[in-house]
């Protein structure tokens, strides 16, 4: 089986959700955050050249254009198009646009467009040290992520969701870090989570951060850790399961539970993303 076949007999059946973390109220850390000295670099992207992303590294999440998207996003996410997703000037760009797309052969009726890469069937980790430089859009309606998912095939949240960035454009600089599993998710409204500020997020590249091992996760932005999950190592999966592979995504939602009311003045609207490193032990 092809990569791309891979991709399409995967997802359906552990039914990717958008990353959705209104997070439940979480005193930060402030830990002092960062790599970890003796961990070496194992995986990266510094988006060389231009065009589309590397294919090697990236493949596109489009899986719910026809019957739309979760969390009632309104967005239509397209694959290997230049103007929802390209790299250039050492960077990757992900657009979100006001525009239709009708003669998309899986086009959805959505008013927007915009681009969800994915290294699904590409690269897969368990633990890691990530950082993704990034400077965010901003703007009523625009809900940026970073953030991951296990890779293992059972329905969301049993896989768990790491979700490294979200940022809600009409709370300019408001930064949130959250966790969901069976457990903690927010359709029961447990997931845990935390939030801090960034106030140019917007308009300067910041590096954001997730440290994972088999005691703990923590979620920071420059060095500093403002969320902290530690593994309570009872052998529960419904609120453990971060010992499996998980696979990074990078996207722009438009609206949605999270995203909220758009305002249709601010479009095109970007997600820079400078570079995206792992490393591990």
């Amino acid at each position: 089986m092809n990569t791309r076949q891979y991709l399409y007999a995967l997802l359906p059946l552990i039914m990717l959700q958008a990353a959705c973390s209104i997070a439940t109220p979480s005193t930060p850390k402030d830990i002092q955050g960062g790599k970890p000295a003796d961990w070496k670099l194992v995986w990266a992207d510094e988006f060389e050249g231009n065009g589309l992303p590397d294919p090697s590294k990236w493949e596109y999440d489009t899986a719910s254009n026809k019957r739309g998207w979760h969390n009632n996003e309104l967005q239509y996410y397209s694959r290997e198009r230049l103007d929802n997703s390209r790299v250039e000037n050492g960077r990757l760009i992900i657009t979100a646009r006001k525009e239709r797309v009708a003669s998309a052969a899986d086009y959805g009726g959505q008013a927007y467009t915009s681009a969800r890469l994915l290294t699904l069937g590409k690269q897969e980790w368990t633990y890691g040290f990530f950082e993704i430089r990034a400077k965010l859009p901003c703007g009523f309606g625009t809900w940026p992520a970073i953030w991951m998912l296990g890779s293992e095939n059972v329905a969301w949240p049993l896989n768990g969701e790491i979700d490294i960035m979200e940022h809600v454009g009409r709370k300019k600089g408001e930064v949130l870090g959250t966790i969901h599993t069976r457990a903690y998710n927010h359709r029961i409204n447990t997931q845990k989570g935390a939030t801090t500020m960034v106030p140019d997020a917007c308009d300067a590249f910041h590096n954001y951060q997730l440290t994972w091992t088999k005691d703990r996760i923590r979620v920071g932005v420059d060095n500093v850790d403002y969320f902290e999950f530690e593994n309570p190592k009872d052998g529960d999966v419904r609120k453990w399961p971060f010992d499996k592979p998980q696979y990074l995504i990078l996207n722009i939602a438009v609206g949605g539970d999270l995203g909220g009311k758009v305002d249709d003045s601010i479009f095109p609207v970007q997600m820079e993303v400078d570079y995206v490193r792992v490393y591990q032990k």
